[in-house]
């Protein structure tokens, strides 16, 4: 028999998947066909993807193959990808862990590039007042974080390192607006959150950071394509990819540009801004084994701790030729 807790769950992930076809302008079913005259491009409140969009470069070298972009904010990777999923957009970008959960949850995408790592730019957080010193201290803590995020194994590497079991913390998913405002107002201890958050809650909040991802975890942004997508116009997705590399070699030697660009993308302080720039990493790369058998272990740990329905096996997500 169905639980009510079950029953909810199942609502809250309907919804999601209603929310990311509806930003995006489409419901499920109404996917368009994999059209060579607009490439639907989703992104967050950070990095290279934004700075690209607030830049405009993408659309004047595919104006030149009839090519039009259309660009929907989403706020966070989980629902990125639901949307990907559901066919509302063709591209985009999330850390580690949201395309672990949406493979195993049986969306058809694919890898087709990486930023390098980035550690510093997520952490745990409490509020400056905060008795907590320690990673040990988070033991039976209220902490809240973006469920399938990239924080989310951030969350699991740090409290393997305190020798905490992840079942004796009391987690508390929220998106990033709602876990802002229960952190704010002390409903949580702490708060798992990645940057230009991460950055505002410790300009305008005074948030202490008790731990980054440095020697925890890798970190990388991810660039997903839907798989009919890329399968249907590999040289679209390859020019987004060029694209993003000339905006990275850019953005790494100008961050006073990228923070003035940036902070017009997103409508947030140009000190936050800076701060989440200075700390992210520019250069965008292939997908290598390597990374591919990092996030594997992901998979593999999230799996273990029954945080996704089944084991997946990550390399089936990339493409079987190069773009």
């Amino acid at each position: 028999m169905t639980s009510h807790l079950e029953q909810r769950s199942a609502r809250r992930r309907t919804l999601g998947m209603l929310f990311a076809a509806a930003v995006a302008g489409a419901l499920p079913g109404a996917a368009s066909a994999q059209s060579a005259k607009e490439v639907r491009i989703g992104y967050q409140k950070y990095g290279t993807l934004t700075l690209l969009k607030g830049r405009g470069t993408l659309e004047k070298r595919l104006a030149a193959k009839g090519v039009t972009v259309k660009w929907t904010e989403f706020p966070a990777g989980p629902v990125l990808l639901e949307g990907l999923n559901v066919g509302s957009i063709d591209f985009g970008t999330v850390g580690e862990a949201p395309p672990i959960f949406a493979q195993a949850a049986g969306a058809s995408l694919v890898y087709v590039g990486n930023e390098p790592p980035s550690p510093g730019s997520e952490a745990i957080v409490v509020p400056k007042g905060s008795a907590l010193r320690t990673l040990a201290d988070l033991k039976g803590k209220k902490i809240a974080l973006n469920k399938g995020s990239n924080v989310h194994y951030l969350l699991v590497r740090a409290l393997e390192k305190a020798g905490i079991d992840y079942k004796d913390v009391q987690t508390v998913f929220l998106p990033p607006a709602d876990a802002r405002a229960s952190f704010e107002r002390g409903a949580v201890d702490a708060w798992v959150i990645w940057d230009p958050f991460l950055a505002a809650a410790e300009k305008q909040l005074g948030a202490r950071v008790l731990a980054d991802g440095t020697g925890l975890v890798s970190n990388h942004q991810f660039y997903l394509a839907a798989r009919p997508y890329a399968e249907a116009q590999p040289e679209i997705v390859r020019i987004v990819i060029e694209e993003l590399a000339k905006v990275d070699e850019w953005g790494r030697q100008n961050i006073k540009e990228v923070t003035a660009i940036l902070a017009a993308q997103t409508g947030l302080e140009s000190s936050i801004v800076e701060l989440a720039a200075q700390r992210y990493s520019y250069g965008v790369k292939p997908v290598t084994p390597e990374v591919i058998r990092e996030q594997q272990r992901i998979a593999d740990v999230f799996a273990n701790l029954k945080l996704i329905p089944k084991p997946i096996v990550v390399k089936d997500a990339q493409l079987a030729f190069k773009l």
